[in-house]
This record gives C-alpha cells, structure tokens and sequence, in this order.
C-alpha cells in the first residue's frame, strides 16, 4: 500500500530526520507563545505556564495514544497533521487575543488550543519513528528519533525567548513558526512524490495555508495594532516588544492623555500620576541634607526622578531599570519627556540598565535615600524584588540615618499585593 508498506530512500530518510528536529522545535515554541500570551494577559506567570505545560504534555500522550488506530498512508497522515499544526499553532496567539475581550471566552480556548495543538504534536513522533522503522530496526529508529526530538526541543525553548520573541514580538513569532512547520509538509509532499495519497488536494492545502501565515507575517504590524487594540480603551500611540516586556503608550483622543502599560499592566496614568510619585517621594526626602546620593529601583518612566530633582541638596542620582528600551523612550518621547520634564536627561542622574538585584548586590555604594518604583510583584522574575532577602541587602547600601520607601500598590484595590510587600 502506498505510504505504508513501501520502502523509504536515503534522501526521504534525511528529510524525515530533519522533519523530527522542526515539529519538536515547532511544538515547544507553541507551548511556549500560549503560555506567554496567557501570562501577558491574565498575569500570574507561573500558573500560566504550569498549566499550558501540564495540559500540552497530557494531550501529547493523547495524540500518541490515538496513532495505534492509524494503520495505513502515514506519509499522508502526518502531512496532513503538520498542515492542520501550522494553521491553528500560527493563528493560535491572535485568536486569543482577539477571544480576550470576551473574557468567559478565553480560558476555553485556551485549553481547546492546548489541547488540539498537544494532541496534533503528540501523533507526530509515533508516526515518524514508524516510518524510519522500515529502513532500520525499531529499537535504532525510536532511538534515533527521541534524540532528534529533543535536540529540537531544546533548539526551540532556547530560540524563544532569545530570538524569536525578542525580534519577532508574539505575533511575528506564532506566523513564523507556523511557516516553518507548513514548510515541512510542502517538502514532505515535493520528497515522497507519487507515493502520496492525494497528493494534489495536500498540495493546495499547504500552499493555501503557507499563504495565509505568508501574508499574515508580513501584515504583523497592522493585525497587531488591531488585536492590541481590543485590549486598551485609548489609541495605541507607541509599542515595542523588548528582551523583557512588551511596552504600549496609548492616548487618548478626547483628552490627549497618556497612559503608560509594560505587559498590559498600566503604570501611570498622566492624568493623575503626580498622586502617586509626590507621595511616594516627598515624605522620604523631607530633612535630606546637602549633597546628598540618592538610589532609585525601577523608575524608568523618569517620573519619581522628576520630583527627587526638586531638591537641590541632591548631588547624584542612581537609576536602576533592567530593561534600556524603557529608558530610552521615556528620555526621548514627547509625550513621556514633556511629562518627566527630561528628568532622565539631566546631568545629575545616572542610568543603569541592570538587574536591580544584581546591581544591589555588587555596588559598594551607600546612599542617603533609596526608592523601589517597581512593577507589582505579579510574576517570580519580580517577587525576588520584594523579598525579605532582598531587603536585607538594601539595608546594607543606606547610610547610616538612611532612609528607604517601596511603592506598595493600594490596600483596596490589590489587597493581597499591599499586605504581601
């Protein structure tokens, strides 16, 4: 029977091999792109991915458990698993974020795409091994093939957050890993010829599909603008993607205001923001005295800095923000400077793009104030920051009738998170 009892050449046999190291890279990085959408999203990280993780390994054996019922045409099949992959793994981060607004809506598709994506992943190394198995013995195909599937894997849970996310943004990187994947059929298809049971309906199958993730790529930009445009009740004004958060500035069109958000959560409100940077910097700097250093965590907006500049008994200022693209827009964008009034400019201010507890536990300084404007603590990267270890350690760089204030969100609002700090 063609597709199942016919011998495989060498050249069939090296495309297979490389089809192994794709869908596992493929795979991972799907698992991967939910888990990250749903932690942007809904928050709480860790749960996020403990559930996507959880999930996706559970369907897998699914998909691998369903391939016994599959006894004939497994070129065909697998062809057709990697073309049905890369459409619903491509499509799967805007689909979510389009579901998003209806939020009774999301966790089922979540799952649903988990599922499906899990299941589909699942099938593809039983069937792959099956077909290797012809050429070699089942003990060297099952072998050779697991070995080729974790290379892969962790091919891709390394080009994640490395490459892929950093250069591609959510979006990019889900049409461009669909891509890949449809690229595998279309080859499988050219390879195995004639041996293909409908071989011409697969053919436009993956090229419609190709197309569709193609042309979906290289419209990332507007697609995303619309789907992110779900998410915000204002115009989209600035966003960037950068190696640690996703940055939107939107504005609003009746009243011109600003608001800032780092991975959809908001961090000022420029109708407002003086409220909360007054009070978290005033109090601390009554009575500071004349030549003073003062030591900011977080901060990257310019805002808290914009206030502790008021004082003229302040000789430096050290800022510590992780990520530089953050700096870079709120010391260069209209909006944001006309805001911090180029606080981050000023010649007293020093930047550090560091991690803030690496910085604090290297520097040997000391310094007559500090203040913690960071994120809240909604994910592990952020807890350490807001940890009694941590603490200790700022103890340390103060100054002897040294001072320290840590934003702590609001006791109303977000009551867990204030008693937490």
């Amino acid at each position: 029977m063609a597709g199942l009892d016919s011998e495989v050449s060498g050249k069939q046999v090296a495309v297979l091999q490389v089809s192994v190291i794709i869908v596992a890279l493929c795979g991972i990085v799907y698992e991967l792109l939910i888990a990250t959408v749903s932690s942007y999203l809904l928050g709480d990280s860790v749960r996020q991915f403990s559930i996507t993780i959880g999930l996706f390994m559970a369907a897998m054996g699914l998909g691998a458990y369903l391939t016994k019922r599959f006894s004939g045409e497994l070129i065909t099949r697998f062809v057709i698993i990697e073309v049905v992959i890369a459409l619903v793994g491509g499509l799967s981060c805007i689909l979510l974020f389009m579901v998003f607004p209806h939020i009774v809506f999301y966790q089922p598709t979540m799952y649903l795409l988990i599922i499906v994506i899990g299941s589909l992943v699942g099938m593809e190394i039983p069937i792959l091994t099956r077909i290797l198995a012809r050429r070699s013995s089942v003990k060297d195909s099952i072998a050779e093939v697991l070995s080729l599937d974790y290379f892969g894997a962790l091919v891709g849970s390394v080009a994640f957050p490395l490459f892929l996310l950093p250069f591609f943004g959510l979006f990019r990187a889900s049409f461009f890993i669909g891509i890949i994947n449809i690229s595998i059929a279309l080859v499988t298809i050219a390879v195995f010829g004639n041996t293909l049971k409908y071989r011409s309906h697969l053919w436009s199958g993956a090229l419609l599909v190709a197309f569709l993730l193609g042309f979906s790529f290289f419209s990332a930009h507007s697609l995303t603008s619309y789907a992110e445009g779900q998410l915000y009740a204002d115009k989209i004004v600035f966003e960037k993607q950068t190696p640690y958060q996703k940055i939107i500035v939107t504005r609003n069109e009746q009243t011109g205001n600003h608001r800032l958000f780092l991975d959809g959560h908001i961090q000022f409100a420029e109708v407002d923001e003086y409220r909360y940077h007054e009070a978290l910097v005033h109090p601390l700097m009554t009575g500071i005295t004349p030549e003073s250093k003062v030591l900011i965590l977080g901060g990257g907006d310019g805002m808290a800095a914009r206030e502790i500049l008021k004082y003229s008994e302040v000789a430096a200022i050290d800022l510590v923000d992780l990520d530089k693209e953050m700096t870079n827009l709120c010391a260069s964008f209209g909006p944001i400077t006309t805001l911090n009034q180029g606080a981050l400019t000023d010649p007293r201010i020093t930047i550090h793009n560091l991690d803030a507890w690496l910085y604090v536990r290297e520097t040997d300084k000391r310094y007559d104030r500090i203040i913690i404007d960071l994120p809240d603590p909604h994910n592990e990267s952020l807890n350490k920051l807001y940890s009694i270890e941590f603490y200790k350690q700022l103890k340390e760089r103060l100054k002897t009738g040294g001072m320290l204030v840590t934003q702590s969100t609001s006791p109303l609002i977000t009551t867990n998170t204030f008693w937490s700090i």
